[in-house]
């Protein structure tokens, strides 16, 4: 994702309120469900870590990321942005 990209990105994300928040139980596998099913919906979203969250915001982020397959577009404060392209019918790849 080029910088162009990721900064139309942040400017839509400052009007969003985060859509799931992470908390004491940390990442659970609700949580990424939760992230999965909302990427399906929503290409872009605001993932806000709590203050009683045993792991750190960028860890958060980073592990979010790789589990759910997305981009990390913006870390700020307790707030992360994550972006995933819908999949387009023609994009799903084949088992056969």
């Amino acid at each position: 994702m080029t910088g162009k990209q990721k900064k139309y990105l942040r400017g839509l994300a400052t009007k969003m309120a985060p859509v799931l928040q992470v908390g004491k139980s940390g990442i659970s596998d609700n949580v990424i469900k939760q992230l999965e099913e909302t990427l399906i919906a929503r290409e872009l979203l605001k993932v806000r870590v709590l203050p009683n969250c045993p792991v750190e915001v960028s860890d958060v982020a980073s592990i979010l990321s790789e589990r759910t397959q997305s981009e990390i577009v913006q870390v700020i404060g307790r707030n992360v942005v994550f972006y995933r392209r819908k999949m387009e019918v023609g994009d799903q790849k084949s088992d056969a």
